[in-house]
């Protein structure tokens, strides 16, 4: 008799690779596209983390969340990406070569805001967008950064903090 394929075996909770991918792919681009700012590299990278997930599934089907696991290749995958961008830039920019600008499709305002946690060190985007995209709790957070619950606390506040000063600044400076 021939084994199955990954993708139509259920993991321990019961959810199989295809309905993982099903239930979880529009969070977990959304999560990247707020962290990147770029919609269609958003779609590609949580492709490419699920494309991970995929040839992983024999072991990542036995982890208690393997949403979690998703998101934490997708976060990863999202940091190289704008690593690269960065070293991209600076290298355009030093031979002076001009992209046009790119379109944002978010509203000033939420613009504004994205590009402000953008700013952040790398854990507090990190709480900061699945928190408030994906609206996850403290601990669901925990798991998809594999860190303790008070330390999401500590990067939330310290986000928030960083937000509300820098929200203030401008409108003193308006």
């Amino acid at each position: 008799m021939q084994k199955p394929s990954p993708a139509v075996e259920l993991d321990p909770l019961g959810v199989g690779f295809d309905e993982l991918y099903r239930r979880d792919l529009a969070s977990v681009v959304a999560v990247v596209y707020a962290l990147c700012g770029n919609r269609w590299a958003a779609e590609d990278l949580a492709h490419d983390a699920f494309v991970v997930a995929f040839q992983r599934w024999d072991h990542v089907r036995s982890y208690e969340r393997p949403g979690a696991f998703v998101r934490r290749v997708a976060l990863n995958l999202a940091h190289s990406r704008m690593r690269r961008v960065g070293a991209e830039a600076r290298a355009l920019a030093r031979f002076a070569v001009r992209q046009p600008p790119l379109v944002d499709a978010l509203e000033p305002e939420d613009a504004r805001f994205w590009a402000q946690v953008r700013r952040l060190p790398r854990r507090q985007r990190e709480v900061v967008v699945l928190r408030y995209v994906e609206e996850l709790s403290d601990a669901e957070i925990a798991v998809v950064l594999g860190c303790a619950e008070s330390t999401v606390r500590v990067h939330a506040h310290r986000a928030t903090t960083t937000l509300a000063k820098t929200v203030q600044d401008e409108e003193v400076g308006s």
